[in-house]
């Protein structure tokens, strides 16, 4: 068995951090919405998404995705 490393809360917090740094560089003047939705994955709940057009809903989602690397997949309904 090999033993893996502890995790801290210092540790986490630096990583998170990191994670809310580099989201970022890409979207820029929403730090509270970038904060929530890394709350929510990192917490492991669900995160739901809603507005209008051109907010960067997707490219906020696709860059979390690269950040964590995690699958990036888009559910659309257009009434």
């Amino acid at each position: 068995m090999i033993d893996s490393p502890e995790l801290t809360v210092a540790n986490f917090r630096e990583t998170a951090v990191s994670i809310e740094s580099q989201i970022g560089k890409v979207i820029v003047g929403q730090r509270e919405v970038v904060r929530t939705v890394l709350v929510g994955v990192l917490s492991g709940g669900h995160v739901l998404l809603e507005g209008v057009p051109g907010l960067g809903k997707t490219m906020l989602i696709r860059t979390l995705a690269q950040a964590l690397s995690l699958e990036f997949s888009r559910i659309q309904f257009t009434p």
